[in-house]
């Protein structure tokens, strides 16, 4: 998956600030009014030195001074909180429009995008990387904010109060100047190395979880112990390779802090006793570079942090340099017929095609069954005859109209696949039947239900309204695949395409469900891509795929006669 370029994080920060610039404004000046109100302190508590040192001392004028600082200081700690507050406000909503953008940029991609990226980099742009960026614009931006303001201020009052010390001490500061650029340009590819190997983890363990039953049958534990261990240790290395950068700028860091100040005081010391500099001024310069250091270490303490967001900022935003759908089209399609013209396609260049120059005309209300080996190409047709892929040549239309080019909400309503993978969301067993139409009624939900066999629902505790994922009532894989089925009973499309539809249920259920399913398809289109041939037998045509082909194309008899692949696959399906 792409990663936007420092260019176009700029440029996606912008947008984001403009869209609450009042918030944006109202930061800005209650930030500058706080540095500014921290500014008097230090001045009056120099004023409060030159009255006691010299020659005629006054009580009141200490008294009014101090009196001036209290008041100022409070003013300083509820215009600073003010600030927080309006900042913490800004990033709430600034992360919230970045999830958003995430999510809908996310759903947007086209399919064979999302599948062909690794899961644990999608799961942790989605989650990481988008809390970090809210993390850092509801806490960091706010806070170094604040003591960059407050950095250029207090610079600007010590060269004011008097330029030679101010100088002086402004290039004690010069070397973090130069550390600090130097581990900007080292850092980011640094903590971006560190993101793809933390989502390499994540892919992992991911993938050894969710396949963990397939990893013990096939004694494939060492290997996936081997596979962490190598995503473990890239992770420890990029990460030793941000902290040795950490190593140089932080130690660094710490020793100038102290060269300002012993500067102050030598030199304003100096000019002191040579009567160039009242003591007042020394002192409240001192105190000045002692409140400068604050603020700077509160910036080097957050860098760390604003890289790391920088980073998954520009991992959220890449999503926007993804490959997109074209725009769908407006056009209506003319009938039912689904056609593959010459339709090639290929996962990746590297692997070449997948299906070679296939041809296939699907009438209206037809059943086909699609057969072959396994990799034959079968899954892969079905994808394109449901519009979820794009052919790299060639054409899938349905009524004239190629198949991806239309809208999801028409798509669904011409096309519907159905796998053996299903998803049952968090929500209610309603809400995940409604999916498919949103406007049905209990009945229809039920009906659908009934048409799919789905007797289970009589002894949910909530009936419809019982939560059936997550913390409520757990599915099983065949009431999961019933619930598939129900969509597409509601969805009510043309044509259905079943990719193994039934093959989590036991053959009893399955046969049931297909009869159901027989019944309520009835005049619709019915392409089944299917290993057992009992569906083949009860098509209208069956075509068959090898390497990527349609090599046999006929009625089941036709093909038995015909004595090929067909032939061979239905004797071995009967034990000959």
């Amino acid at each position: 998956m792409p990663v936007a370029d420092i260019a176009q994080v700029r440029a996606a920060l912008r947008r984001d600030v403009r869209a609450d610039r009042r918030a944006f404004a109202g930061m800005l000046v209650l930030n500058a009014l706080a540095a500014l109100v921290a500014l008097v302190g230090p001045a009056y508590l120099g004023r409060i030195v030159d009255a006691v040192t010299g020659p005629h001392p006054s009580v009141s004028a200490v008294d009014r001074d101090a009196l001036v600082i209290v008041v100022f200081a409070l003013a300083q700690i509820i215009l600073s909180r003010w600030a927080l507050l309006v900042g913490a406000r800004f990033g709430e909503r600034t992360s919230a429009r970045i999830r958003e953008r995430m999510v809908e940029r996310a759903l947007a991609l086209p399919a064979f995008v999302v599948e062909h990226a690794t899961t644990g980099d999608l799961v942790s742009r989605g989650t990481s990387d988008a809390g970090m960026v809210a993390a850092t614009l509801r806490d960091a931006a706010p806070i170094v904010f604040v003591s960059a303001v407050q950095v250029l201020l207090i610079a600007g009052a010590v060269l004011v109060l008097n330029p030679l010390l101010g100088i002086c001490a402004l290039a004690c500061l010069a070397g973090d100047v130069f550390v600090l650029r130097w581990y900007l340009r080292r850092s980011r590819p640094a903590f971006l190395e560190q993101s793809v190997a933390g989502a390499a983890i994540t892919d992992v363990l991911e993938s050894t979880a969710s396949g963990a039953r397939t990893v013990e049958a096939l004694g494939l534990q060492r290997r996936r112990i081997e596979a962490a261990e190598t995503a473990f240790a890239a992770s420890i290395k990029a990460q030793m390779r941000s902290l040795r950068l950490r190593l140089v700028l932080f130690p660094t860091v710490d020793a100038s802090y102290v060269l300002p100040l012993a500067g102050i005081l030598l030199i304003g010391g100096a000019l002191y006793r040579q009567g160039g500099i009242p003591l007042g001024s020394v002192v409240a310069s001192a105190v000045y570079m002692r409140q400068l250091i604050g603020p700077l270490d509160t910036i080097l303490l957050w860098v760390q942090t604003l890289q790391n967001a920088a980073v998954s900022y520009a991992r959220v935003e890449g999503l926007a340099a993804a490959p997109q759908a074209p725009a769908p089209t407006r056009e209506v399609p003319r009938g039912d017929r689904v056609e593959a013209a010459d339709v090639r396609f290929a996962y990746t260049a590297e692997h070449g095609d997948v299906l070679r120059g296939v041809n296939l005309v699907v009438q209206p209300g037809e059943r086909l069954a699609i057969v072959g080996a396994s990799g034959a190409g079968k899954s892969t047709l079905g994808r394109l005859l449901a519009g979820i892929d794009r052919p790299s040549q060639g054409s899938v239309t349905v009524g004239g109209v190629p198949i991806a080019d239309l809208p999801p909400e028409r798509l669904r309503r011409q096309v519907v696949l159905v796998t053996q993978e299903h998803h049952v969301f968090n929500d209610t067993l309603r809400g995940n039947l409604t999916l498919a139409k949103p406007t049905a009624t209990d009945d229809e939900v039920l009906a659908a239900l009934a048409a799919v066999d789905a007797g289970w629902i009589d002894a949910l505790p909530e009936g419809l309204d019982t939560t059936v994922a997550g913390n409520g009532h757990r599915l099983d894989g065949a009431q999961a695949q019933q619930v598939a089925l129900a969509r597409v009973v509601l969805a009510d499309p043309h044509t259905v395409i079943l990719d193994e539809a039934t093959a989590l249920l036991d053959p009893a259920t399955a046969r049931k469900a297909e009869q159901a399913l027989a019944a309520v398809l009835e005049g619709r289109t019915v392409i089944a891509i299917a290993h057992r041939l009992q569906t083949a037998h009860d098509a209208d045509r069956v075509a068959v795929m090898d390497a990527g082909s349609v090599t046999e194309l006929g009625t089941h008899e036709e093909l038995v006669a015909l004595g090929g692949i067909y032939a061979s696959l239905w004797r071995s399906w009967h034990g000959d």
